[in-house]
């Protein structure tokens, strides 16, 4: 079946329901178009999956092996997978990054808990897409453990990387800084084609969406101070 996801027209091939039940939501309702991306993967790569995740459904294995297949195609599409959680607030989108355990999901919940107006887009597997010299953050039907998320998309106005820390505090990060980091939040194509346009959007990513990292608690004051540097808007407490 097509589904449309990211502005693209992907043909999943599965052979499980899963897949079918998980991206419903994105079904197109074309179904005679040819498609952009085609994803079906092979009896190795299934096998390949199941014997690092054994405890978890054939029909979940290979929902995890399409969404790779897919995502390793779309640098030539002007897109790529983020590892990130991203809020939108007043029509812009915000991603938040970090390693497992930084705080990310944590941080995104505050955002939601103090912020009005605002909503998860997708918490775990985002499609940024290339359009000019911006980003836009695209949702998918992949969410993350906490399945946040819905349909939808908004330029992408600010990267903010996450550590947890005692005090609240926030800067700029350099280019340079920004491309260690966001190197572990992307998942880089094999092949030669798709791995160069890779790195051109991440060099494009770096040059035009400012970066910072965030060192933060589980307060409402981290939320201020992620808020202020991100939109350039001043603060309210007690929003929500």
């Amino acid at each position: 079946m097509i589904y449309e996801i990211a502005g693209l027209r992907i043909l999943i091939e599965n052979q499980y329901e899963y897949t079918s039940k998980f991206c419903r939501e994105y079904l197109s309702e074309n179904q005679q178009s040819s498609a952009d991306i085609t994803a079906k993967i092979t009896k190795a790569e299934f096998e390949n999956e199941k014997t690092f995740s054994p405890e978890y459904s054939d029909g979940y294995i290979e929902n995890i092996c399409l969404y790779r297949k897919i995502c390793l195609q779309l640098p030539c599409k002007n897109r790529m997978l983020l590892h990130a959680s991203i809020l939108e607030y007043n029509g812009n989108a915000y991603a938040f990054l970090g390693r497992s355990g930084a705080g990310k999901s944590t941080h995104t919940r505050l955002w939601l808990h103090y912020l009005k107006n605002c909503r998860v887009i997708n918490g775990d597997k985002p499609i940024l897409e290339r359009v000019g010299s911006e980003f836009v953050a695209h949702s998918t039907p992949w969410r993350g453990k906490e399945n946040w998320g819905e349909k939808g998309f908004a330029p992408l106005r600010g990267l903010c990387f996450v550590e947890q820390a005692k005090e609240n505090t926030i800067r700029s990060l350099t280019q340079s800084e920004t491309s260690l980091r966001l190197f572990h939040q992307v998942l880089m194509p094999t092949d030669e084609k798709n791995a160069l346009a890779a790195l051109e959007l991440m060099d494009d990513l770096i040059k035009n969406i400012p970066a910072y990292l965030l060192c933060c608690d589980i307060s409402e004051i981290a939320v201020k101070t992620s808020f202020e540097a991100l939109t350039k808007e001043k603060y309210t407490f007690s929003q929500k």
